[in-house]
């Protein structure tokens, strides 16, 4: 039986630090992808699809995120919560909205439109991994529903892009969220992590896509790798300055990864170039040589 798709919820709160420093400037659901940005391209498809109630959760630089409500319509909920905890914290702030419902991560780019009106039921999205991956593999029992995930494997499907809920999924989850939110252990998981404690009575299908279908850019350099004009053109005010600092072109700064001050915000990067190990402070705007050679 085919389930019409009520809404759809775009999760868009987090600070997404792993993508320093662009996620500084500004979130990374808002950085153009091969000429689109890259959830107004969501946004688009779930329209084409003919979903009409989009609710994105915000809340990392939600000013930012405002003309979306005019440009397309959609509703923005905000989540108050989005640096103390993980995306547990975007579903709460929607629960009275769930029903028959894709559930989506604004950072998703997908190369062809992956959703329907009608759906047969709740699933989750897998792409397969062959080789060794850390990734969240998943496994489905002779009833086609998912009935293992274990983080990291071999050879295997595992979690990426989105899912969609039905009511019955979505019922069932929000009533074993409830009676634990607000114990402190709750605040760093994943809705994920909750799922797959609960896979007897959360029941929810794999559904495989090809290769090529679904992407994600967990940092900036896997984004040039699959938008190559970032190479030379970061569109970063933040690296643009670092090339010129260090009469160095922008492609030349190279192995980026944030760095903490604190448990809830990263503070800057670190990277090479030049042959150099530099770290860069957001905060204050300087860099220090932390390596040399």
């Amino acid at each position: 039986m085919l389930i019409p798709v009520d809404n759809a919820v775009i999760m868009a709160a987090g600070t997404s630090s792993r993508f320093a420093p662009l996620s500084y400037e500004r979130p990374k659901a808002l950085w153009e992808v091969r000429g689109e940005v890259l959830i107004e391209r969501q946004i688009r498809q779930l329209r084409e699809a003919g979903i009409r109630e989009i609710l994105l959760v915000v809340g990392y630089k939600k000013e930012q995120f405002a003309y979306l409500s005019a440009k397309f319509g959609v509703e923005l909920v905000e989540n108050p919560d989005y640096l103390t905890r993980n995306n547990n914290g975007s579903i709460w702030a929607v629960r009275d909205r769930l029903r028959n419902s894709y559930v989506c991560s604004a950072d998703d780019y997908f190369a062809k439109n992956p959703f329907e009106r009608e759906v047969t039921g709740a699933y989750y999205a897998a792409v397969y991994a062959k080789g060794e991956t850390s990734e969240w593999c998943i496994s489905e029992g002779p009833d086609r529903y998912i009935n293992s995930v274990t983080v990291g494997g071999r050879d295997s499907w595992y979690m990426m892009g989105h899912t969609f809920w039905d009511a019955a999924f979505s019922e069932r989850f929000l009533s074993l969220l409830e009676p634990i939110y607000e114990e402190p252990g709750t605040k760093g998981l994943l809705w994920e992590a909750l799922y797959m404690r609960h896979l007897d009575v959360l029941k929810m299908e794999l559904r495989r896509y090809d290769p090529g279908v679904i992407f994600e850019f967990d940092t900036f350099e896997e984004l040039q790798e699959f938008d190559p004009s970032y190479r030379e053109d970061s569109r970063s005010a933040i690296l643009k300055g670092i090339a010129s600092g260090l009469s160095v072109r922008e492609s030349e700064i190279r192995e980026i990864v944030p760095f903490r001050r604190s448990d809830n915000e990263a503070s800057g990067i670190r990277f090479r170039a030049a042959g150099k190990r530099y770290q860069y402070d957001y905060d204050t705007m300087k860099m220090e040589v932390l390596e040399d050679g």
